[in-house]
């Protein structure tokens, strides 16, 4: 399970944004192609390791979309965008996000107190995303049953534990060492 995905991780072309270094990826960037298998093995990995028994899933434009849709066609469980764009709908959350190499507004609509989610993305690594989000669906109320990031990278997993009190399930452990992927662990080691 998940050698697919490993593979592919460890093949990425990495890129440098100022300091950081970037690997290229279809889960993360939707770059190269993405193989039907890779989705499947990810959402094959979450069904046997998450809470299900949830009202919604949530992701986060725009690389957690394609990994909910995968998820809520497995499990006939609808899913919610958080998006970069403002809406101005009724009840609408606006969220300042700062990562290793971006700042912006997301908005949040359509999630409601005491509902249960679960909350997916596509990877943490400094944990910028998560940390604005989680204390964002924390003051709208809702339950997070479970966090994912597909891929963690760095200390971000560690960082949101920290600074939101919110666990981060991840399913593949990376870095970027000497411009190379390096697969450290996955959720079934």
């Amino acid at each position: 399970m998940l050698e697919e995905f490993k593979k592919t991780l460890q093949e990425s072309p990495i890129v440098k944004k100022g300091e950081y270094s970037y690997f290229v990826h279809p889960v993360s960037d939707g770059i190269p192609e993405m193989k039907p298998e890779i989705l499947r093995e990810i959402v094959e990995v979450i069904k046997d390791n998450s809470d299900l028994d949830i009202d919604k899933i949530v992701c986060i434009e725009a690389m957690g979309i394609h990994l909910a849709t995968a998820l809520s066609l497995e499990t006939n469980i609808p899913f919610v965008v958080i998006r970069k764009r403002e809406y101005g709908l009724p009840g609408e959350v606006p969220v300042f996000q700062k990562t290793g190499y971006s700042e912006q507004n997301l908005y949040i609509n359509q999630l409601n107190k005491g509902e249960k989610i679960l909350l997916i993305d596509d990877v943490v690594s400094t944990g910028g995303t998560y940390i604005a989000v989680i204390k964002a669906l924390k003051k709208i109320g809702v339950e997070i049953k479970d966090a994912i990031a597909v891929i963690e990278k760095g200390k971000g997993k560690k960082i949101v534990k920290d600074k939101t009190g919110c666990s981060l399930t991840t399913i593949i452990k990376m870095d970027v060492i000497n411009n190379e992927v390096v697969i450290e662990s996955t959720i079934i080691d």
